[in-house]
């Protein structure tokens, strides 16, 4: 009965791996807006906070966007790829909040930022211990999880820091998010082929 389900796992993980390797460029994308995200923060440390709002806000609801479709076209797949869906579904709410209300305090968005970080961070911990016995170097994308949680509790420990402060804690956290995002997404891409 044990080997039956252990080998259910293992083709359920084989076909969500071979699902990411299909759709690697999405997350390739989300690396890569996320580091674009950064680098154009670190370039105007000046900008307003209704205007870092904004930013974040259609970062991210692009991000989970593509979140969200990365799962939907694996869903015929036989695979769960709820956890995708997941990751995606947080983003966009945390984008359409940010978007919706852009005269927002910086500590409410800060608790914003926070909520979306701890949650994402730990879905995508989750995923990648279900890919772990599947896939080598898993470990990118659990260090992105446990960057994300991490950064959020920094946010809620410290939400008083200057703006300026935040806005590079922020701009630092979607660079190296970026990154391991878009090492993943080339690990990916060398399993299609």
């Amino acid at each position: 009965m044990e080997q039956v389900q252990i080998h259910e796992i293992h083709i359920d993980a084989d076909r969500l791996v071979a699902g990411l390797a299909r759709n690697w460029w999405a997350l390739l994308l989300r690396g890569l807006l996320a580091v674009a995200f950064a680098v154009f923060t670190w370039l105007q440390p000046a900008l307003s906070i209704t205007a870092m709002v904004l930013v974040f806000g259609a970062w991210v609801l692009v991000e989970g966007l593509l979140g969200i479709w990365a799962a939907w076209t694996m869903r015929g797949s036989g695979n769960r790829s709820w956890l995708l869906l997941l990751w995606g579904l947080a983003s966009v709410i945390a984008g359409v909040l940010t978007l919706a209300m852009p005269g927002i305090t910086a500590i409410v968005l800060l608790y914003f930022i926070a909520a979306w970080a701890c949650v994402t961070g730990i879905l995508q911990v989750l995923a990648a211990i279900r890919l772990r016995k599947v896939i080598n170097n898993e470990w990118w994308l659990i260090l992105a999880g446990v960057l994300s949680l991490l950064f959020g509790v920094l946010l809620v420990a410290s939400p008083f820091s200057g703006a300026l402060a935040i806005a590079w804690l922020i701009a630092s956290y979607a660079f190296i998010l970026g990154v391991l995002l878009v090492l993943v997404s080339l690990r990916l891409r060398r399993l299609r082929r």
